[in-house]
């Protein structure tokens, strides 16, 4: 397993922009030739900070990532010779999920993108290369290993001298369910929130003010200090409202119609459009809401919470008919997130997986329990009500033939795999031209066969 993940760089974690190499006088230089591509030290910096803002820092990051980088270029360099085209669906999917998943662990959207030093929307582009790339490699992958067949037999052969202490060890999991409540925005609030965007545009249309400077200092989204730009994006990498609004500009003079989103409500301009992206500034305001609109969501959800105990309706019943959590709305109510190592969906979080303040009140549930009402920051940064169920609670344990068969099967078939892999990658480095700069020739690598 190790050296297989040693292969494998696509875990789903932020990456920080390149201009952090300014910032600690850093000159970008290319440092690794593989093929025809080169790998930059600055694609480097941006994977070792990665890593560590993941909270997952690697020993020698600057033998161990440039080889990582090299070893994704011979697989997508094969998936071309191949012709292996990337899933769409597959990398929205991904990328829309790592921004969730991050949005939970900083609690806000401003939070993400001061730490990520990038707008949600460049962040979400980043995340869809990823699963492009990674979507190709796994195909390439199984090209080359796909074959591998394990029978229980063998799986058995292979643990039965292993002492269980070695075993692989699995944490606590849980299954959690959810209904959330947003809680209103007043008609006043609303009403304030447009006047103050009507006369932004205003003052924009009639040229008293540049749309960037208003941006600057009054949008509350993470791209107020690029002037609201927000890039040249594709249309499924914003929220649908928002997208059509969008592309339905033509006069970079004009300011959009007021938007309402998930998010708040926005006004735009357009800067350009090219093939299917187009780029915009914008600047948004969030609605403030009044205390007693929460106490109002608390207590309706205390109330569900007590129907639900008392079986006037089932918790999968009431997350259907009445959450706002769009995400787990037709799954019953039932959370889940992208696993980073496997970027496959599951429903079973280990405790610090979850949204903190979901953690805090799972802790000490039983399996039925359902939580007391309590607030909670959303995906899209918002502050909602929430009840949460322990649906079930999977106790900490090493691996077992009879409760985890799958994961043992997958570890066995895992390591014939990265064989046959391995034995690939050995080859193609025959193949394949690979220059070294030479500051960076002397490291201890996973294939010696680089530096020639």
């Amino acid at each position: 397993m190790k050296r297989l993940k040693a292969i494998l760089i696509f875990a789903a974690v932020l990456v920080a922009p390149a201009s952090l190499l300014a910032q600690r006088n850093v000159v970008d230089e290319v440092i690794w030739v593989v093929g025809d591509d080169p790998i930059l030290l600055s694609d480097v910096e941006e994977a070792r900070i990665s890593y560590e803002m993941s909270g997952r820092p690697i020993d020698n990051p600057y033998c161990v990532i440039p080889e990582q980088l090299a070893l994704q270029k011979l697989f997508l360099h094969q998936a071309d010779l191949d012709s292996i085209e990337a899933d769409e669906t597959y990398a929205i999917r991904v990328a829309d999920e790592e921004i969730n998943a991050n949005l939970q662990r900083y609690g806000s959207r401003e939070n993400l993108e001061a730490i990520a030093r990038r707008s949600v929307s460049q962040l979400r582009e980043m995340y869809k290369k990823q699963a492009r790339d990674e979507y190709r490699t796994k195909q390439v992958q199984r090209k080359i290993a796909g074959n591998v067949k394990v029978t229980p037999a063998e799986v058995r052969e292979y643990f039965k001298d292993m002492p269980e202490d070695s075993l692989p060890y699995i944490p606590t999991k849980v299954e959690v369910q959810i209904i959330t409540l947003q809680p209103e925005v007043s008609r006043a609030e609303v009403e304030r929130i447009e006047n103050r965007l009507r006369e932004f545009a205003r003052r924009v249309n009639s040229g008293e003010s540049e749309f960037s400077t208003l941006a600057r200092f009054y949008s509350e989204d993470g791209s107020a200090r690029n002037g609201g730009e927000l890039g040249y994006t594709g249309k499924g990498a914003w929220v649908p409202e928002f997208a059509n609004v969008a592309f339905s500009l033509n006069d970079p003079k004009k300011v959009s119609k007021i938007v309402r989103t998930e998010y708040g409500f926005h006004i735009l301009q357009l800067i350009g459009k090219r093939g299917d992206k187009v780029n915009v500034r914008h600047i948004l305001l969030r609605p403030e809401i009044e205390e007693s609109e929460y106490e109002r969501g608390l207590a309706r959800l205390d109330s569900i919470g007590t129907d639900i105990r008392e079986g006037k309706f089932t918790f999968e019943d009431a997350a259907f008919a009445l959450s706002d959590d769009k995400n787990t709305r037709n799954n019953h109510g039932l959370m889940g997130y992208l696993d980073p190592e496997t970027h496959t969906r599951t429903s079973r979080f280990e405790m610090k997986e979850l949204p903190s303040e979901v953690a805090r009140v799972v802790e000490g549930m039983e399996p039925g329990d359902i939580s007391p009402a309590f607030r909670m920051t959303d995906n899209s940064g918002q502050t909602v009500c929430a009840i949460v169920k322990l649906k079930k609670r999977y106790p900490a344990h090493y691996a077992s033939m009879t409760e985890d068969f799958q994961l043992l099967k997958n570890i066995v078939t895992n390591d014939r795999s990265q064989k046959i892999i391995h034995d690939w990658i050995l080859e193609k480095q025959k193949k394949t031209y690979v220059r070294i700069n030479p500051d960076w020739k002397n490291c201890d690598f996973e294939y010696p066969n680089w530096v020639k």
